[in-house]
């Protein structure tokens, strides 16, 4: 299965997991919306190195975890060897047997080729009146980071990147969820500003992990002045005393399929 985000296949799942931590922390109080129960059949759309399937599968459920990384499957297999992991892609992943759940955290907005698709095989993949429980990049999110990194851009005379990410607003994904046959019975959206303590190079940093795939065709003598570039036009909005911060903007929903 082919994941939709060409740069996704050389994230350092090390990494990941020891700089970005965050991703799967603040993940928590999403496993309890979820409420998983003993015995439910819950699969988790784009696990990462599976850290919250794990929580899942620890209060009883029986969990698959699908990711479009293969570096990810792989760590999560190699950490977790008594949960399923596989990898698949949101765009056209489908299963033999319905699930009670599915429940995706920081990934959906990576699935940004045709996010009603996405929603709808999440659908197919579950039981009448079975949830779908998730969070992800909302409107707004990274305004600030996405904002420094295209100035940048067109200070050094490059086309204005592609950036991979589908962040909606809470009206356009409650939309969507109706439209493919969810009644949505949470949905909130909020500003989680999230500090990147294990990003010593700022803005740069988070550029390489999370947007790689806009420096895909630069020219090597340009990357580390532009990505200098990014982190001068970022600072005033996001450097602080304490460190550096990212501008997140999350939406979280809970829908059932009718």
């Amino acid at each position: 299965m082919r994941y939709d985000t060409p740069s996704l296949e050389r994230w350092n799942s090390r990494a990941y997991d020891s700089s970005f931590g965050y991703v799967s922390t603040q993940g928590a109080p999403l496993v309890d919306l979820l409420d998983p129960r003993p015995g439910e059949r819950v699969l988790d759309l784009g696990c990462g190195t599976g850290v919250l399937t794990a929580q899942i599968a620890f209060r009883g459920a029986e969990v698959l975890g699908i990711d479009g990384s293969s570096a990810m499957i792989e760590k999560a297999l190699a950490q977790y060897p008594g949960i399923n992991f596989i990898v698949g892609d949101g765009h056209d992943f489908s299963v033999v047997d319905p699930y009670d759940a599915v429940f995706s955290n920081a990934a959906l907005h990576w699935m940004s080729r045709d996010p009603g698709t996405v929603i709808a095989n999440v659908r197919e993949a579950l039981t009448p009146g079975g949830r779908f429980v998730a969070e992800m990049g909302g409107a707004g999110n990274c305004a600030e980071l996405t904002a420094a990194m295209l100035t940048a851009w067109r200070e050094y005379g490059l086309r204005e990147p592609e950036l991979p990410w589908y962040f909606p607003s809470p009206a356009e994904y409650a939309r969507r969820l109706e439209k493919e046959g969810f009644v949505v019975r949470l949905l909130e959206y909020f500003d989680r500003p999230t500090p990147l303590d294990e990003c010593p190079g700022g803005a740069a940093d988070w550029v390489r992990m999370f947007a790689s795939s806009v420096l895909e065709g630069l020219p090597p003598e340009i990357v580390e002045p532009l990505l200098h570039r990014v982190n001068e036009l970022a600072a005033p909005a996001l450097r602080r005393e304490t460190g550096w911060m990212a501008d997140y903007v999350r939406l979280r929903f809970a829908a059932v399929r009718r």
